[in-house]
């Protein structure tokens, strides 16, 4: 081990903890020992350990209580219990606790340094994990919105110089395009993370719950209004506010949101009494607000109000040349979560997903990724392993389009027209035709264009 694991034993039985050290010594590992609970907690304090090996029964303090304490300090350190005095409850309470591992004495050493491994293996994959984050981060995405794409960078940079501002951000894509992670990231990055960050998606309430929800009620403002409760906004305040599906709120509603955003305050349902609040507002929808504007059903005031910066979502299917860098971030993810060592994703697997649309977008992309870890069972995921709505999307055996007109065809003689007007550019050819130049010259190839 070119860095040993540290590891803390913590036995009031000296000549328990002494013998775990030595065996575990003996495995490669960096031991040290604590004979109270006590002294253990001090040595937790100092910090520094990978492990934590603990009675569960001591005298002065609990082995669950070293628990708690182990994962607050340091939540990615793993702690295995042992005791002389076992039972299912105490199992389970030691696992509710954040306990990796449990373990009835008299101790078997050769089992205790495999649960050790074990325990050591995950937290390697934990840390390459955040460390894969911390990369991808650092050159392709923040807080992890990933693009390389000039689309998703010009994103991402807005994102870097709107979130330490107090602005009204709107933020427009499809669904599954990760708004509200954007607005999450919005949140995290500027000087209210401290606070709430409250989502609420408009779409999914009828307009009195909305508007309960959002301003709050007083009590007996209307039938069943047994309670005075406080609304969104309220509880938001010093945080942030999302709104999701901002399209979809009523005309009434949105009168007294743009009251809100221009005096910075709530009427509750049934009250007349102002209350201030201090409240970011993130707002995020599928729709086109412009054609609502135009039908009458969106205000054009509230529109400009919440649009101060505007962030646009590309569906997948416009960034393709992302693939690769999701389904590997999405790989370490879910391999992390379910203990599985992070399969090879074969470059036939691949070319079936930049041929698939993608209709849910990223969120179907991470969906189907997570499928394919969990049942992975050879290290490897290849074209068979794709799932069959991917490989076969509904329609696509039949090559005729719309009126029998040939949909490849039509592609490839768009192809070659847009190559021809850009002569033989393409970058430019790419651009025109609103696709990656990756897609593009994946397309040359297939069509069999020089």
């Amino acid at each position: 081990m070119p860095e040993k694991t540290r590891l803390l034993v913590l036995d009031d039985d000296r000549a328990h903890a002494e013998a775990a050290a030595e065996s575990l010594e003996r495995a490669g590992y960096d031991c040290s020992i604590a004979v109270s609970g006590t002294e253990g907690l001090r040595r937790l304090e100092e910090g520094g350990f990978d492990l934590v090996l603990t009675d569960l029964v001591m005298r002065d303090v609990s082995g669950l209580e070293i628990v708690r304490r182990a994962r607050a300090l340091s939540p990615e350190t793993e702690v295995i219990v042992m005791t002389g005095y076992p039972s299912y409850e105490t199992a389970l309470e030691a696992m509710d606790e954040g306990a990796y591992d449990y373990l009835n004495k008299p101790i078997d050493l050769n089992i205790l340094r495999a649960k050790i491994r074990k325990a050591v293996e995950k937290q390697k994959l934990v840390r390459s994990n955040v460390e894969l984050k911390k990369q991808l981060d650092r050159r392709y995405g923040f807080e992890g919105i990933l693009g390389g794409t000039e689309r998703m960078q010009a994103a991402i940079d807005t994102l870097r110089q709107v979130s330490p501002s107090n602005a009204t951000v709107l933020i427009l894509g499809e669904s599954g395009t990760g708004k509200e992670l954007v607005a999450r990231a919005i949140h995290v990055n500027s000087a209210r993370r401290a606070h709430r960050f409250m989502p609420l998606n408009c779409a999914a309430l009828s307009e009195t719950v909305l508007e309960s929800e959002l301003f709050g009620h007083e009590k007996g403002a209307f039938t069943g209004a047994s309670y005075t409760h406080k609304g969104r906004f309220e509880a938001a305040h010093g945080g942030t506010l999302f709104l999701d599906e901002i399209g979809d709120l009523p005309s009434a509603i949105q009168v007294k949101l743009l009251r809100v955003i221009e005096y910075g305050e709530v009427f509750r349902v049934g009250s007349n009494d102002p209350i201030k609040v201090d409240v970011r507002l993130l707002a995020a929808t599928n729709r086109d607000l412009s054609v609502l504007i135009r039908e009458g059903r969106f205000r054009e005031d509230l529109y400009y109000r919440l649009k101060v910066v505007t962030i646009e979502l590309p569906p997948l299917r416009d960034r393709l040349e992302d693939i690769p860098l999701l389904v590997q971030a999405f790989i370490e993810e879910f391999s992390t979560k379910y203990g599985h060592k992070a399969p090879e994703f074969t470059p036939a697997a691949l070319e079936l997903f930049y041929d698939y649309g993608w209709p849910g977008n990223v969120r179907e992309l991470r969906n189907c990724v997570e499928s394919m870890v969990v049942l992975d069972k050879d290290g490897r995921i290849d074209a068979e392993d794709v799932p069959r709505y991917v490989k076969s999307p509904e329609g696509s055996d039949s090559p005729s389009g719309v009126g029998g007109v040939n949909l490849e065809e039509g592609e490839k003689e768009s192809i070659r027209k847009a190559l021809a007007k850009c002569e033989g550019n393409r970058e430019k050819a790419a651009r025109m035709l609103g696709i990656g130049e990756r897609t593009l010259y994946r397309k040359i190839k297939r069509y069999g264009f020089n």
